[in-house]
């Protein structure tokens, strides 16, 4: 039997597919002269910046960049890196943003597995690009980005992107997707196998992320936006679009360093930003002068590990009021949030500390967060005390993996999303990290596989086993620490390896530890990690 309420129809008037590009075509309507990016001396409005946008999205489908083109960027985050975010999916493509810390085999696997047309390059980044380049069979139309505020690399490619951008119409009459589930983004996740998994973003998820970020963060309009936080991080956790939706600004960095962020800060009367935990670190510890002039409230998100009450407290007396969130590339950047509750003011800074150090709640528009165990799929007590594994579900959560149905498959067993993370519910409903199942390190705020770092020591000629666990670290959060048994006769140094390592990984991937003992293993073979973990804790097993 048809109800009357079902028989209404779904039309043109009524119903429209979700998208964040809308977000910047109505700051260009309604504030069309307010500023939206400034990158050093240049400023751009509302009105330029959509402009801009349209030109790359017209040049790109002259040159043949259509409904499903992957379209690579790698850059610093400057204007090319946040007008891509809006000009490749106005054109149906699919922006994949680089990571500027890769090593060039990986960014050949990024590029040949998500099969870009088009590569977007800042000039700073040729001595990666250009081997990663050779190791391809088709190369894609290679696109450079000459900015006045780097001297140095070379170019790469056959059209610079300004040039390219002369060639497109600020007028281009780009259409919002057919269906919200089309893809928007493609973002690769170093994961715990050699190679990095393709996470594939949609219209529908990117929308109601950017909105989220909003009234997660009470975000006002007009805010003053930092990029301390790279736009190839899960393309900026969505602020890009948040910022338009806002009619914000967005203050562009090449680099993140003390005096760069604290002049911008000043400059621009910035009122918002987002990083790992080390940034806070460096703006708490920098020379007092470098300060000097800053008076105003700042609001911060951080991610990562969890923010130590040094970082809390260190942010709280130079102004910046911190909020943690977590997440995964898998949902968009943070997908949950430690919501302050308001009795936490007026705890002292250890017990605030450890309030706002858990993972949280679910963001607003984050259908559900919960801890499960992953056998039987049954919620855990909220105790503190029995773990299982934190997932996910909603809008905000990936499409899937690209080209892999096998890993799709397991990451949305049951009707969730899998975090591999290991986690308690605390008694007021909050979740709390305890371990982290896929050994995942997080050093700087990037993610780092122990099993591509074991991958590459297996590799020395001198190296019988090897096994990788995080260290804490006090500037970077954790670092790789490497236990090594050499084989029978065999000798090696820590320098030799960590040589040995710079030749084929990211240098930031290199452990910084090496411990040459036996490793533990259970009577099948299986190496302990957990025993290894205490002991990368302890002095003792670095002396």
């Amino acid at each position: 039997m048809t109800s009357p309420f079902d028989d209404l129809p779904r039309n043109q008037a009524n119903h429209a597919p979700l998208t964040p590009l809308t977000f910047i075509e109505r700051a260009a309507y309604v504030y069309p002269d307010r500023l939206a990016v400034v990158h050093g001396t240049d400023r751009w409005t509302w009105k330029q910046t959509y402009a801009r946008c349209r030109r790359l999205a017209s040049a790109l489908s002259r040159r043949g960049i259509g409904k499903n083109d992957t379209v690579a960027i790698m850059a610093p985050n400057t204007p090319p890196m946040y007008e891509a975010a809006f000009g490749v999916p106005m054109c149906g493509g699919v922006l994949n943003t680089l990571n500027t810390r890769l090593d060039a085999d990986t960014i050949a696997f990024m590029l040949r597995h998500g099969g870009a047309r088009a590569l977007i390059t800042d000039r700073e980044y040729a001595a990666v690009i250009e081997p990663a380049l050779a190791l391809l069979d088709e190369k894609p139309l290679v696109i450079d980005i000459d900015d006045p505020a780097f001297s140095g690399g070379k170019l790469l490619g056959e059209v610079t992107y300004e040039a390219l951008l002369a060639e497109g119409d600020p007028e281009y009459d780009w259409q919002p997707p057919g269906d919200e589930w089309d893809a928007i983004a493609l973002n690769y996740t170093s994961g715990t196998t050699g190679d990095p998994k393709g996470v594939v973003y949609h219209h529908r998820g990117a929308h109601l992320n950017a909105v989220s970020n909003i009234l997660n963060w009470d975000m006002p309009r007009f805010a003053v936006y930092l990029w301390t936080l790279p736009m190839f991080h899960c393309n900026g956790w969505c602020f890009p679009w948040t910022v338009a939706e806002r009619a914000g600004v967005n203050v562009c960095l090449r680099r993140v360093d003390a005096q760069s962020v604290l002049d911008a800060i000043r400059d621009n009367e910035v009122t918002h930003m987002c990083g790992a935990p080390i940034v806070y670190s460096m703006l708490i510890n920098a020379p007092k002068d470098l300060r000097a002039g800053i008076s105003h409230r700042i609001y911060g998100q951080v991610a990562g590990a969890a923010p130590p009450a040094a970082i809390i407290e260190g942010a709280e007396a130079i102004g910046i009021d911190l909020t943690h969130v977590y997440g995964l590339t898998e949902v968009y950047g943070p997908a949950s949030v430690c919501d302050k509750q308001e009795s936490w003011a007026f705890m002292p800074i250890d017990r605030r500390a450890e309030r706002n150090g858990r993972q949280g709640v679910r963001t607003p528009l984050q259908d559900g967060m919960t801890v499960l165990d992953p056998e039987t799929m049954q919620p855990v007590p909220w105790d503190g005390e029995t773990m299982g594994e934190i997932m996910f579900r909603g809008n905000i959560t990936m499409k899937g993996y690209l080209k892999n149905p096998s890993a799709t498959d397991k990451a949305f067993a049951g009707g969730w999303f899998h975090t591999g993370d290991l986690a308690v519910m605390q008694p007021d409903g909050y979740v709390k990290i305890r371990d982290r199942s896929k050994d995942i390190i997080i050093s700087g705020g990037e993610n780092i596989s122990s099993l591509e770092v074991e991958e590459t020591l297996y590799r020395h000629p001198a190296v019988l086993s090897a096994a990788v666990v995080a260290q804490p670290d006090e500037k970077w959060g954790e670092t790789p620490c490497a236990f090594i048994e050499l084989k029978l006769g065999a000798t090696a140094t820590a320098e030799e390896l960590r040589d040995f390592c710079r030749e084929h990984m990211a240098r930031f991937k290199v452990p910084k530890t090496f411990v040459f003992r036996e490793i533990p293993k259970t009577s099948t073979g299986k190496i302990q990690k957990f025993v290894l973990r205490e002991l990368a804790k302890s002095s003792s097993a670095i002396e």
